[in-house]
């Protein structure tokens, strides 16, 4: 099916491990130039995540150092998606859960990661994008930290 999140999705994605902290996930964001890092088990499981916002709202807003465990900041909460899933259900998904970043899970391993900006440079995709995008700009309500 040509109009998958899997020709889509990025699949070379920097994780990091319970044992890293808080500043290494953060010079991960700038090298790579990402605003989400998944958080892996030693057999590929994502089992959290930790987003720019995680960072400033639970880190530094919380008064913990650089040097705090991953777990301390990190998203435990995950909305995941699958590679076979369309791109339309996708944005529908990230609409609904206001998320601007969706790890993608196969056989219980993460296999990449949409972000809305995949889907906004993809033209035959932009209406969906488009929608997501909209959806997650006006709602209002309580703010989700992913």
């Amino acid at each position: 099916m040509a109009n998958t999140i899997r020709n889509i999705m990025t699949t070379d994605v920097e994780c990091v491990t319970l044992l890293d902290n808080v500043y290494e996930v953060a010079c991960k964001m700038r090298d790579h130039d990402v605003g989400i890092v998944p958080v892996v088990d030693d057999q590929q499981n994502c089992i959290g995540v930790i987003t720019d916002r995680d960072i400033v709202i639970r880190g530094v807003a919380g008064k913990r150092s650089g040097s705090s465990a991953v777990e301390q900041v990190m998203s435990e909460t995950l909305i995941t998606g699958t590679p076979e899933m369309s791109v339309d259900e996708a944005a529908k998904l990230m609409a609904e859960k206001q998320i601007r970043r969706l790890p993608i899970i196969e056989n219980g391993k993460l296999a990449g990661i949409v972000a809305m900006a995949d889907l906004a440079v993809r033209d035959k995709f932009a209406d969906q994008a488009g929608y997501a995008l909209s959806e997650i700009s006006e709602q209002r309500g309580e703010e989700h930290l992913q």
